[in-house]
């Protein structure tokens, strides 16, 4: 007779069983949804996917059809490897691992060429031993060689194809009577291949990388405004009009007020973006040789605001708040500073994202600096003295931080203006801002096929109904001094 425990394994192993087709189920709609979603956010990702077949199936030709075959034989396999190693999303990254591999492809075989002939002068005894050193030394130095800084940013890529070519050309050669004969076929089967993914990257639905880098830094000045614009409601309860005191802490401030993680992240991104985009060429309005390194400059100085906004929001979390007091009297000043650098922010990343060259945000970061000053002097005042030191902590914190976050938006403002002087943005009159804003725009990333990024009439609508709040602003404060 069985007992119980036997019977209640077999049972849970018939349950699992039959719960199977429902687990496998699930597990396939989840990933149907996760595929509309990406295709949805990003159609150009669907493209690219496509972009890479067409390019696979070009170079198969070489394998499939007969008189291609008998040129190149098994080597024509290398043109459908290079195609899968080198086809990437952006122009510049494929171009970038094409001319590596095509040019550490051309030295290496090269080099593996001479080596091969100065080995066999040796003799048949000396021939291996000589080979052998070779590829020692190579490997050697030029593993070394992928240490150097500026290497392994741009070239590591060609020097493990260098390596990996003269070893194998030096090494069959060894075997092989026809050594030219078959480093020919593989660096013309290379050549082959890698031509195909930069002509299909480039005219077909061009994907760029600096075009891609250029709105991603507008994009994280947005998000910096939106987490000050999100900061002042929260930290000092202040409501938007038409809202009711319980929807203060709304979802949408929540998620503005994390934006700043976004940018805290993306160092290793900008700096791919980057290096992709010095290998593109011209292209629109960015010409080859752009200046790019101002952009890392300005994506450098985002992230050290971003790390004041991370402190900022654990001090909103926190248990600990201070006298609800001090937090009043430090509110107007705090409040000018937040909302002039956000429309600052916000004007700097319109002014990238359209390559229009303003005043505006040097007018919004003249005033923050005048509630810098303000603040500051309200803090030196001796009406602290009595006051409780632990009450004062956290009030002082939430001010130091965003003065700091005032001096990062006046280092941003310059080298935004340095970009736009070297780049030569177009001049905008500010007070033609608002025919500005009416006018249909070009500034989202460009694809012939797709164009997922948003439109940029929204943004500037939402500059010009900035200004008219802070004007609001200032005429009420006038109004209670004069009270």
């Amino acid at each position: 007779m069985a007992s119980p425990n036997t019977n209640q394994e077999k049972a849970g192993v018939l349950g699992r069983v039959l719960a199977l087709p429902k687990v496998v189920k699930g597990k396939v709609l989840s990933i149907c949804r996760l595929t509309k979603e990406i295709a949805q956010d990003d159609p150009r990702k669907v493209i690219h996917s496509l972009k890479v077949g067409l390019a696979i199936s070009l170079v198969s030709l070489f394998y499939y059809y007969q008189p291609l075959y008998e040129n190149f034989g098994l080597s024509a396999m290398w043109a459908v490897m290079t195609v899968v190693v080198v086809f990437e999303y952006t122009v510049g990254a494929t171009l970038g691992k094409g001319l590596n591999r095509t040019i550490a492809t051309l030295a290496a075989g090269a080099l593996g060429v001479g080596a091969h002939y100065l080995a066999s002068l040796s003799g048949a005894t000396g021939e291996p031993i000589l080979i052998g050193a070779f590829v020692f030394v190579q490997a050697a130095i030029a593993s070394f060689i992928r240490f150097f800084p500026k290497v392994k940013a741009r070239y590591d890529y060609g020097m493990l194809i260098f390596i990996l070519t003269f070893s194998l050309i030096s090494v069959s050669g060894f075997r092989e009577v026809e050594v030219l004969e078959m480093a020919h076929k593989r660096l013309s089967t290379i050549f082959i291949g890698g031509s195909a993914c930069v002509m299909i990257s480039i005219f077909v639905c061009p994907v760029w990388a600096g075009e891609e880098f250029h709105y991603s830094i507008a994009h994280k000045l947005e998000i910096l405004g939106d987490f000050l614009e999100a900061f002042v409601r929260v930290y000092f309860k202040i409501s938007k009009e038409g809202e009711s005191e319980d929807n203060k802490g709304d979802s949408k401030d929540k998620s503005f007020l994390e934006g700043y993680k976004k940018v805290l992240n993306s160092k290793s991104v900008d700096d791919s973006l980057a290096n992709f985009a010095k290998w593109e060429p011209g292209h629109g309005k960015f010409r080859f040789r752009h200046p790019w390194d101002l952009y890392l400059k300005v994506g450098a100085l985002s992230r050290q605001c971003a790390y004041r906004m991370e402190a900022l929001d654990a001090n909103i979390n926190s248990d600990i708040q201070g006298s609800q007091e001090i937090r009043i009297t430090i509110q107007e000043q705090c409040s000018e500073m937040c909302l002039e650098a956000s429309k600052a922010f916000k004007e700097l990343g319109s002014s990238i994202r359209t390559m229009t060259m303003s005043s505006s945000s040097d007018t919004h970061v003249a005033n923050a600096k005048a509630a810098v000053k303000s603040l500051k002097t309200l803090l030196q005042s001796s009406s602290w003295k009595e006051t409780d030191l632990l009450s004062l902590i956290p009030a002082a914190t939430v001010a130091s931080l965003l003065i700091d976050i005032i001096e990062f938006t006046e280092k941003i403002a310059d080298s935004v203006n340095n970009l736009a002087t070297l780049t030569h943005f177009e001049v905008v009159d500010t007070d033609k801002s608002t025919t500005k804003a009416q006018q249909p725009s070009q500034s989202s990333p460009h694809c012939e096929c797709a164009e997922p990024g948003p439109k940029t009439d929204h943004n500037s609508l939402q500059l010009v109904i900035l200004i008219e709040d802070s004007a609001l602003a200032v005429s009420d404060s006038e109004k209670s001094n004069r009270v």
